[in-house]
């Protein structure tokens, strides 16, 4: 866990901590409340979801136990949701009498909507979500090369190695007939401004976290995770968002009898080490201003 001066918090000022998966957001949050109060709320896309304790890494009783958790879990499977839902979840959380948020996660796009806003996209019809996820799972690639013929703009500003994000631009274009770009263009003021809060990303090199990820990957499996898959294996939708939780196809193959647990282990691993690159190169390109703290 990342160790530095709490005196730099104004214990009245909201929290933020950003860092890719198994970089000790929690446990600073956690020792942020422990010495300052606070109630610890959730901004990470993957622990919304109630189908996953173990395998999306939820604070558990113990921790449970130190400080108030919130957003945590609450969403169940396939239900909708969306940075929308969590803003305005969010916003009756602060305005809770006495609430001083220490908002935590690994979701870049949750954390830099609260602080930058959140562009007025309209919801996406179903039949184009539909659309969208089959033509991913069937050609992540040819989604990219579409989506770059036709909305260059976008297609410059976003990560086109993260098949979730070319299929948001994808969506937003076939739906509003407008790119991306233009919406985020049109943005309105942020919930919380970056400067009305302290606001910290972990900064977690490759070296120091892949192992960090083996070992908490091995640590889930003895825990359950893999009866959580088994759990969610009659409900499977690989399309779905709460199907994304990290890992979770991989031991979903292992029960179909698609591979082995030893290779469903290691793609999950694979599999995580990714989500963690994505996670840092959004955390550099858009938190420029938030306090870096050296995991």
């Amino acid at each position: 866990m990342p160790h530095f001066d709490l005196s730099q918090i104004s214990a009245e000022h909201p929290v933020l901590i950003a860092g890719p998966t198994a970089s000790g957001k929690s446990a600073l949050a956690l020792e942020i409340a422990a010495r300052q109060c606070g109630v610890i709320v959730n901004a990470d896309a993957l622990q919304v979801h109630d189908s996953w304790q173990v395998l999306s890494a939820r604070p558990g009783p113990a921790d449970l136990a130190q400080a108030d958790h919130r957003l945590y879990g609450h969403v169940a499977r396939g239900a909708e949701y969306s940075v929308g839902h969590w803003l305005r979840e969010l916003a009756a959380l602060r305005a809770e009498p006495g609430m001083r948020p220490i908002i935590v996660g690994g979701t870049g796009l949750y954390l830099t909507a609260l602080t930058q806003g959140l562009s007025p996209i309209p919801e996406i019809p179903a039949e184009i979500r539909t659309r969208a996820d089959a033509l991913r799972l069937a050609d992540p690639a040819q989604m990219a090369a579409a989506l770059a013929q036709s909305d260059p703009v976008t297609s410059a500003r976003i990560d086109m190695a993260n098949p979730m994000r070319v299929q948001r631009a994808w969506e937003v274009l076939e739906a509003t007939g407008r790119p991306l770009a233009t919406w985020q263009d049109e943005t309105p003021a942020p919930d919380l401004p970056r400067d009305q809060a302290a606001a910290f990303v972990i900064d977690a090199p490759k070296d120091w976290l892949t192992p960090r990820i083996e070992r908490r990957f091995e640590q889930m499996l003895a825990e359950g995770a893999l009866d959580e898959a088994r759990d969610a294996l009659p409900h499977w939708d690989p399309a779905a968002p709460w199907a994304r939780a990290i890992g979770a196809p991989e031991l979903i193959a292992h029960l179909r009898g698609e591979m082995t647990l030893a290779e469903a282990r290691e793609k999950a691993i694979i599999a995580t080490r990714q989500y963690a690159k994505r996670q840092r190169t959004w955390f550099r390109a858009r938190m420029k201003d938030w306090t870096a703290l050296p995991a």
